[in-house]
């Protein structure tokens, strides 16, 4: 038995643009596009902002500027907009004070083919409106983009901090220049930790990772699963609930039920760690052995996902009991790169006979984990990047719904201290350490 739903819990907002790196020749291709070619990715990015909202509660669409560059076949359109949100009236949903109406947008949509793909969508609050004036930036209005006065001495302190970095993590870089870049690139993401860390109401810490001299597209495109945004419970049954109330707090953890934490690499192969996450407890609760198995063997024998660029976990599901079950980690071990499939029917460890999908109510979702055994869920990650540990909890506005990209496996919860509320955490097993 096997599970999986799109659960949201971390933060999904921009903070602060990365630097950009050493220009060269091909990227010449990037130009700034004029409002009608821009347009349409606009109103898709609108699209998809309201989907899902009920009539009276969309946003319209205000000023919008960009650029446009080729992307393979296709067109790649980043965008600067803003959107005027109606006043809301019901305290249960406004979470964000109801004067701030107007959000400064940032977008980036492909269009290959004439289909439109929206790849990212960060919001903020903002209180002054924008207009079309062309001497006008659209940055000097997001109060959460504008640099506070940096102190005299910042530059030695981050020239310190990077320097224990590239010590701690072993990093080395081809040239000055790319060093110099780096380091630059760190610099913004230690100031963007800093403000994810002021918005965060959990125990979260952010701060120095293994990930802090990537940029934001570096790390997405890495690491994390672009294919889960469409994931819809396709080709799953929806499970029956327990019936049975969820204990206060649940770990599985303690239990037996889950092996060590496994390190994906700089592969996008988070879909198999869940999927095999949850396939290792539900054999340990069904035949009472833990067996760590094999993500590889997904990697390179499930011909529908594409291993470290991204997948499902529903088609990983389906692809186990079409080659017969899993092999054990010793037998088919990690690579982090797709190969032959070497899968044996022989060396299968592990069978399974169906995959489910979940309520996404919490109380439901909560005691199924408890009775039935971790499940494999999705997040946003977007705060994963700069997280080392603690409870994260983001504002509710914050965790958009359309931008989950990161599969991790479900192994409990507990409840969040009384100095910042009642309301239930979950704990999870993820693909890398910090």
């Amino acid at each position: 038995m096997a599970s999986w739903l799109p659960l949201l819990s971390l933060l999904g907002l921009l903070l602060g643009a990365a630097p950009a790196p050493p220009r060269r020749a091909a990227d010449a291709q990037a130009r700034e596009a004029a409002y009608p070619e821009l347009l349409g990715p606009a109103r898709f990015a609108l699209e998809m902002y309201n989907r899902g909202r009920a009539a009276g509660t969309r946003a319209t669409l205000g000023a919008v500027r960009g650029r446009v560059r080729r992307a393979g076949q296709g067109s790649l359109y980043s965008l600067r907009a803003t959107l005027e949100e109606p006043p809301c009236n019901d305290p249960t949903v406004c979470q964000l004070p109801v004067s701030k109406k107007t959000l400064l947008c940032s977008f980036e949509i492909l269009d290959e083919l004439g289909k439109h793909m929206l790849l990212r969508r960060d919001c903020g609050p903002v209180d002054t409106k924008v207009t079309d004036d062309k001497n006008e930036t659209l940055s000097s209005v997001l109060p959460l983009l504008n640099k506070e006065p940096l102190p005299q001495d910042f530059s030695v302190k981050m020239a310190s901090i990077f320097k224990e970095f590239v010590t701690t993590y072993n990093r080395t870089y081809e040239s000055k220049e790319e060093t110099q870049w780096r380091m630059s690139v760190f610099s913004n993401n230690m100031m963007r930790a800093q403000k994810i860390q002021a918005l965060d109401r959990g125990t979260a810490q952010y701060g120095v990772t293994k990930f802090s001299d990537l940029t934001e597209e570096e790390f997405r495109t890495i690491y994390l699963n672009p294919l889960l945004r469409e994931y819809r419970g396709k080709n799953m049954r929806l499970d029956k609930s327990t019936g049975d109330s969820a204990p206060s707090e649940w770990d599985w953890r303690r239990k037996g039920a889950v092996t060590k934490v496994k390190n994906q690499g700089m592969c996008g192969s988070c879909w198999a760690f869940s999927v095999t996450g949850n396939v290792e407890g539900q054999w340990f609760l069904k035949q009472g052995a833990l067996l760590s198995l094999s993500e590889q063997e997904l990697l390179d024998c499930d011909k529908v996902d594409k291993a470290c660029l991204g997948g499902l976990p529903s088609n990983a599901y389906s692809a186990i009991k079409t080659l017969g079950g899993l092999e054990t980690e010793d037998d088919y071990s990690y690579r982090g790169r797709m190969q032959t499939c070497g899968f044996s029917p022989k060396k299968a460890r592990v069978y399974i006979n169906d995959s489910v999908e979940l309520s996404q109510n919490e109380e439901t979702l909560a005691a199924w984990l408890a009775e039935k055994g971790p499940i494999s869920v999705a997040i946003n990650a977007f705060g994963m990047q700069f997280y080392r540990h603690g409870i994260s909890h983001p504002l509710r506005p914050l965790c958009s719904p359309w931008l989950i990209d990161h599969a991790v496996l479900l192994v409990g919860y507990g409840n969040l201290p009384v100095p910042v509320d009642h309301s239930r955490y979950w704990e999870s097993a993820e693909g890398w350490e910090p």
